[in-house]
C-alpha cells in the first residue's frame, strides 16, 4: 500500500467534513477517502447513531470453532510481539461478533470497554457504522479506518485496520481480524500487519482442515488445472465453483445443478446426468466422487468433483428463432448459446422500457448491444451516451442533469462503477427527480458497469433505479463466434474481400484467452489489415499477444519480454533451443519462460 493512500486526513478538515455529512450537507471528495464515503453513507441508510454507541450483548463467545482453534496460536504470538506497546489484537466471526480481544495497554482496554468493542458484542457496520471490523466484513476486503473516518463519534481517538477471514476450502466469510490502537499511534505498518496475521490464520485454517476436506480440494484443483470449463466440488459442508461456473450461470441454474449434483454424488457412484435448467438451457453433468465417497456415499461428507458441460437450450419456441432474431440487430454477430442468451435477455427487457443494467467485462459489446436494440425498435430515435470516465471534468454532472431531465430519446451511461460516492449519490438524485417527473414511462435509460468491479457499495442507491440486469458473457465463454467475429470484422475492414483468414491463424485466435473480449479482438484485426490488405492471414500475421493463452495480466516489462520470445520463435520457424541463441538465454529458461507466458507453438 503506497503512502499516500494509507495517510490519514488532517485531523481538522476530516472532522468538518463528517459534520456536514451528518448534517446531510454537499461533501468535498478529496476531503475523504471513496470507501469511507460509501460507508457512510451505508451507515446513515442503517440510522446508526453517529453520536453514542448503541450495543448490545449478543452471545457469548463460541471458543471451540475451526477459527478460534486455528486463530489463536496466531493471536497470542502476535500479542507476544507488541507486549507493551498500545495496539488490541481482536478476532471475531462472520457477523462481527468479538469472540476474543487480546490488549496489552490498560488505558487502550478501558477505552475498549468503553466503546463495547469486547468480546460478545457485534461491531457489525449495521450497528455502529464505519469500522475497522464492519466495513471490512461488509466489502468482503482489507478496511483501515482512521480517527474522524469512524461514523460513530465515540471511536474518532481510535485507529483501526481489519482483514475478513475466509475459509481455505470453502471461500465462506467465516471472520475478521482486528488491529485496534490510538490514532496518534497509527503506523502504515498495522495494515500490513493485519493482512500477515489474516494469512497466517487462513495457512492455519487449511492445515486443521480434515482429510476429506482436503482430498476434494485436491481434485477440485486438479479439475480446473485440466479444464477451462465449469466444475463444481462439493459434499455436505463445502461447495466450491469456479470462476467460469460464477460467469456463466445464473444463481437459478446454480442452485438446481448443485442440488442435482448433490443427488448423484450421494450414490457414490461416478456417471453423467442431464439437467434442465431454469433459464431454458440443459446442462450434462459428470460426477466423479471422491475416493472416499466412492467408498460411502455423500453422507459421509466426502462428496465429489462435478464437469458441466452447457447444451443447447432444451425449451426454444422454434428452430433457430433467437438466431433469427439476432440478426435484426445491427452490428451484433454470434450464435453461441450463452452470447444468444445475454442477447435475447437484452432484447426482452428493452422492449418493456424498463431501466436496464448491462454488465460484463470491458470490451464484451456493452454498448454496441444497447444500441443495436436501440437501432432494432426506434432507428430514427435519438441515442445518447455519457461516459463515467470523463466524470472528474467541471461540467459533467451538470451535463449529466440536463441529459437526463432535459434530454430526448435513449441514453446509456457507461463505466458507473468509476463513479465517486458523491457522483452516485448526484445521479441517483436526479434519476429519482426523473420518476417524480413520469420520465420513465416516455424514455429508456440504461447503464453499463464492469463485471467483477465488487459491486461498490457507493452504487446502491443509484441501482435501485435499475430493476433489471443482464451479464454478458467474455468472448473466452463463446469463442465458438469467433470465427463469424473474424469473417464479420475482416467485412468491415477489407469489403471487397480480398483478405482471408488461414485455418492456422483461426486456430491460434480461438486458442487465446482474450481479456479485452471482442474489443481487443477488433483491434487485431485492424492492426493486421494496416500490415496486409490482401491474401491470407497466416501465423507469422498475427501479432505476439495471440499467441498466448495465459490469462495471468503481465507488466510491461514481461510483456515486451514475451513479445520478443514469440518474435524469435516465429524467426526459428518454432525451434525453441535456436530462438533462444538470440535473445541470449539457456535452453531451460526459454522452455520456462514458453510455460510461464502460456505461448502457443503452432505444429511445424
Amino acid at each position: 500500500m503506497s503512502p499516500r493512500s494509507w495517510r490519514m486526513p488532517d485531523r481538522g478538515p476530516l472532522a468538518q467534513t463528517r459534520e456536514r455529512f451528518l448534517v446531510r450537507e454537499s461533501v468535498e471528495p478529496d476531503h475523504v477517502r471513496d470507501p469511507i464515503l460509501a460507508s457512510w453513507w451505508r451507515s446513515r441508510e442503517w440510522n446508526v447513531p453517529a453520536d453514542r454507541i448503541e450495543l448490545s450483548y449478543v452471545r457469548d463467545p463460541d471458543m471451540d470453532t475451526p477459527l478460534t482453534r486455528s486463530a489463536m496460536p496466531v493471536l497470542r504470538h502476535l500479542r507476544e510481539n507488541v507486549e507493551g506497546q498500545p495496539i488490541s489484537v481482536i478476532l471475531t466471526d462472520a457477523a462481527g461478533v468479538v469472540l476474543t480481544r487480546l490488549t496489552a495497554d490498560h488505558d487502550l482496554e478501558r477505552h475498549l470497554d468503553g466503546v463495547k468493542l469486547a468480546p460478545g458484542f457485534s461491531y457489525a457496520e449495521e450497528l455502529v457504522g464505519t469500522n475497522g471490523i464492519g466495513t471490512a466484513l461488509e466489502g468482503g476486503q482489507p478496511a483501515h479506518v482512521f480517527g474522524h473516518e469512524h461514523y460513530a463519534e465515540n471511536l474518532e481517538d481510535l485507529a483501526c485496520a481489519g482483514v475478513p477471514i475466509h475459509h481455505p476450502i470453502t471461500g465462506k466469510t467465516i471472520g475478521a481480524v482486528d488491529l485496534t490502537c490510538w490514532r496518534k499511534d497509527a503506523d502504515p505498518l498495522l495494515v500490513a500487519l493485519v493482512k500477515t496475521t489474516a494469512d497466517q490464520i487462513t495457512q492455519a485454517l487449511l492445515t486443521d482442515s480434515s482429510a476429506e476436506e482436503l482430498e476434494l480440494l485436491h481434485e477440485y484443483l486438479r479439475a480446473c488445472r485440466r479444464t477451462n470449463g465449469i466444475v463444481l466440488a462439493l459434499n455436505n459442508e463445502v461447495v466450491m465453483m469456479n470462476e467460469r461456473a460464477r460467469q456463466v450461470l445464473d444463481a437459478g441454474d446454480q442452485a438446481v445443478l448443485l442440488g442435482q449434483a448433490g443427488e448423484a454424488l450421494g450414490t457414490g457412484r461416478p456417471g453423467a446426468v442431464e439437467v434442465e435448467l431454469p433459464t431454458g438451457l440443459t446442462a450434462r453433468m459428470y460426477c466423479h466422487p471422491t475416493r472416499n465417497a466412492l467408498a460411502g456415499g455423500l453422507h459421509t461428507g466426502s462428496g465429489g468433483v462435478v464437469h458441466v458441460k452447457l447444451i443447447e437450450p432444451s425449451r426454444r419456441p422454434a428452430p433457430d428463432s433467437a438466431h433469427a432474431a439476432l440478426m435484426l440487430l445491427p452490428g451484433v454477430v454470434g450464435s453461441g448459446t450463452l452470447w444468444l442468451r445475454g442477447c435475447q435477455q437484452v432484447q426482452e427487457v428493452y422492449e418493456t422500457g424498463e431501466w436496464l443494467v448491462v454488465e460484463g467485462e470491458p470490451g464484451v459489446g456493452k454498448l454496441t448491444l444497447l444500441r443495436a436494440a436501440h437501432q432494432r425498435r426506434d432507428p430514427s430515435g435519438r441515442f445518447s451516451v455519457l461516459d463515467a470516465t470523463e466524470a472528474n471534468s467541471q461540467d459533467w454532472l451538470v451535463r449529466a442533469r440536463h441529459a437526463l431531465l432535459d434530454g430526448e430519446g435513449d441514453l446509456v451511461i457507461r463505466h458507473i462503477d468509476r463513479l465517486t460516492a458523491r457522483q452516485a449519490h448526484f445521479l441517483a438524485s436526479v434519476l429519482q427527480e426523473m420518476r417524480a417527473a413520469g420520465q420513465p414511462e416516455t424514455r429508456r435509460v440504461a447503464v453499463t458497469r464492469t463485471s467483477g468491479s465488487g459491486a461498490p457499495a457507493n452504487l446502491a442507491e443509484l441501482l435501485r433505479s435499475f430493476p433489471r440486469s443482464v451479464a454478458l458473457p467474455p468472448l473466452r465463454h463463446h469463442v465458438e463466434d469467433l470465427p463469424e467475429l473474424v469473417r464479420f470484422f475482416m467485412g468491415k475492414l477489407s469489403p471487397h474481400g480480398r483478405l482471408t483468414c488461414s485455418p492456422e491463424a483461426m486456430q491460434l485466435l480461438a486458442r487465446s484467452t482474450w481479456p479485452g473480449n471482442v474489443e481487443q479482438l477488433w483491434q487485431v484485426m485492424r492492426g493486421i489489415v494496416t500490415r496486409k490488405r490482401v491474401g491470407s492471414i497466416e501465423p507469422v500475421d498475427l501479432p505476439p499477444e495471440c499467441w498466448t493463452v495465459s490469462r495471468r495480466r503481465l507488466s510491461q516489462l514481461e510483456a515486451l519480454e514475451r513479445d520478443a520470445i514469440v518474435q524469435s520463435l516465429l524467426d526459428s520457424g518454432g525451434h525453441k533451443a535456436k530462438a533462444a541463441e538470440p535473445l541470449g538465454m539457456s535452453r531451460a529458461t526459454i522452455y520456462r519462460k514458453i510455460h510461464g507466458y502460456g505461448i502457443v507453438i503452432p505444429a511445424r
